[in-house]
């Protein structure tokens, strides 16, 4: 006996068709919390946490697996709201240095004030894509370098600076537009 399926049910209509991960940089106070509950909505697919030189935010192993957890309790929560079937995997935080080797997708985007590629010079269909936002004040020279060398492209979101609870935002929105999800 076989089955066939027929036809796709709503539970995924509402994920996205490319698969993003977003690398972010620790935020303080209910910045992380919103960011994580915007890019679940938007249909992130995984979310790295990651350590930096500005990061204001530190956090030991107890902590740090409290808060995951609650961040994982955000994105549960923002998938039932958004109508998403899948929850997203959220890593446990990670020293960037780390972050920078260990993230392989065919499409690695860190945002770069003086990044050298712009959202609309990429096509979007790798297969899946991994943009990092930096911290307050963002990633330093010695990270984005870091960065560099690991394969990631320096990527420039317009003239302005973003913050880091807008930027990702802003750079997912834009790359799901760019490759038809909007």
């Amino acid at each position: 006996m076989s089955a066939q399926i027929i036809e796709r049910g709503a539970a995924t209509a509402a994920e996205t068709r490319l698969p993003i991960t977003l690398v972010q940089a620790l935020a303080r106070g209910e910045k992380m919390d919103w960011i994580i509950q915007k890019a679940v909505e938007l249909g992130v697919s995984r979310i790295v946490p990651v350590t930096t030189q500005r990061s204001e935010v530190k956090l030991d192993a107890e902590r740090a697996d409290k808060r995951v957890a609650h961040w994982r309790r955000i994105a549960e929560s923002a998938c039932e709201q958004c109508g998403r079937s899948r929850v997203p995997a959220i890593d446990h935080p990670l020293p960037l240095h780390v972050v920078a080797e260990a993230v392989q997708t065919p499409l690695r985007l860190v945002l770069d004030p003086a990044g050298s590629t712009r959202v609309g010079d990429h096509a979007f269909d790798t297969g899946s894509i991994a943009v990092a936002i930096g911290p307050e004040g963002g990633f330093d020279d010695h990270e984005l370098a870091a960065f560099q060398r690991a394969g990631w492209l320096g990527l420039r979101l317009g003239d302005r600076i973003l913050r880091t609870e807008t930027a990702g935002v802003a750079a997912i929105s834009a790359i799901l537009a760019l490759s038809g999800e909007f």
